[in-house]
């Protein structure tokens, strides 16, 4: 079973959301089936095809968000480790240019801010590896190797 990696916040936000989709969200679509149903015929009724569709998606997004709360590994900043794992800052080299990334799980990535997945090519290339390490990983544009500086 593998384990979804979540900051406290996400975590936190997850947690919201599923709160959210069960009492509120619920909560009007049935409402909306109620109203629907008094239109008279269903086979014909927009507003109930519409109402069960949207009462699918929350459903849907509800065992997701249970799927993923059963399963929440925390990150936590790994600060003084001696190789990448999840939740390190690290920094790496290529042709005199340094780039950091903080490795996250699927769930929080977002590139333009330097957060990669560590099941993303450069995350899992990453993963494991030491300072001094070389890494090769592949890219649309072909193989691309990075030296890892620093790991906080």
């Amino acid at each position: 079973m593998d384990k979804y990696y979540l900051t406290e916040h996400r975590l936190k936000e997850l947690r919201e959301e599923l709160s959210e989709l069960k009492t509120k969200k619920r909560g009007e679509i049935a409402e909306r089936l109620k109203n629907a149903k008094d239109y008279g015929d269903l086979s014909e009724n927009s507003e109930y095809t519409e109402a069960r569709e949207e009462q699918a998606r929350v459903e849907a997004r509800i065992f997701e968000l249970e799927d993923v709360l059963k399963r929440v590994a925390i990150i936590e900043r790994n600060t003084g480790s001696e190789e990448v794992k999840v939740g390190c800052l690290v920094t790496v080299r290529k042709d005199n240019q340094s780039h950091s990334y903080t490795i996250v799980g699927p769930n929080e990535t977002e590139p333009e801010k330097g957060k990669i997945s560590n099941e993303s090519p450069l995350g899992k290339a990453l993963m494991g590896h030491e300072v001094g390490d070389k890494i090769n990983f592949k890219t649309p544009g072909g193989e691309v190797t990075y030296e890892i500086s620093k790991i906080e």
